[in-house]
């Protein structure tokens, strides 16, 4: 499968690692077309194109069934999360060796194997509440907008029907490409950032999962040519010690720190 690097629509604690295996469809993304005006494009546009791009991605990549221990790892995690804040969330777990996850303006959570592997639940949690905080303060329907805007497809989001009822599979597989493509600013990561530590308090979970899953994306950036990649990757997000240190203070301002739940990076 060829190697792609990946800066996922609506993620940003994270970003693809080296040897990615996600696949989308890596035909030459068109020229801009007319793009996607502001004032015509809502919430609603944003969720019915990024859910015809999801909808590419799942046929399109090892999906993990109902039986597979990721699957039951994750509903015991998050099950309970299908509808938060307002959203109503589906998700699945993406068999694949990059470290990533990513959530859509459909409400659309996707969390990769890989990055299971090296992460706690707790990390977990705070993860994928960025990612829904991302999608609840609107960045992933600007960063659908921006893909529709850049992809071959621009135009046909003009249409009543939006892109979903006239793309080929080519097609959506030159959107799922921009939608992987689009990135946030840093201040709505950290604007993520936050409503995940809120996420976590909120629900009573352990606050100090979103200072170790910092701590593990800074472990990645250190040593040898494949942690360079990742830095490269990562020099549009905050630095992760400092988003830590953000959560240090916070949690120390609560009265939720709690040295004993430090993870030892190895």
């Amino acid at each position: 499968m060829k190697r792609i690097g990946l800066s996922l629509m609506a993620i940003s604690m994270l970003v693809g690692a080296a040897n990615a295996q996600l696949k989308v469809n890596t035909k030459a993304i068109g020229a801009v077309g007319k793009g996607v005006k502001a004032a015509a494009y809502s919430d609603a546009d944003a969720a019915r194109d990024a859910a015809a791009g999801v909808k590419w991605m799942d046929e399109h990549n090892p999906v993990a069934d109902a039986n597979d221990p990721y699957t039951v790892r994750l509903n015991k995690i998050f099950g309970k999360h299908k509808s938060e804040d307002g959203l109503n969330l589906n998700y699945k777990v993406y068999k694949v060796v990059d470290i990533n996850a990513f959530a859509c303006a459909d409400g659309s959570v996707r969390v990769f194997s890989s990055l299971m592997d090296i992460m706690s639940d707790d990390e977990l949690l705070a993860v994928i509440g960025h990612e829904i905080g991302h999608v609840r303060n609107h960045d992933s329907k600007d960063a659908m907008k921006a893909a529709l805007t850049r992809s071959a497809v621009a135009d046909a989001a003009g249409s009543q029907s939006g892109v979903a009822a006239s793309l080929t599979d080519s097609q959506l597989g030159a959107l799922a490409e921009a939608m992987m493509d689009s990135k946030h600013s840093r201040k709505q990561e950290t604007d993520a950032d936050t409503y995940s530590y809120d996420f976590m308090k909120k629900h009573g979970y352990n606050v100090m999962g979103a200072y170790n899953a910092f701590m593990t994306l800074a472990s990645l950036s250190e040593g040898g040519a494949q942690a360079s990649k990742f830095q490269k990757m990562m020099n549009s997000h905050p630095d992760s010690k400092q988003r830590a240190e953000e959560v240090k203070k916070r949690a120390q301002k609560d009265g939720l720190w709690k040295e004993a739940d430090i993870k030892k990076i190895k």
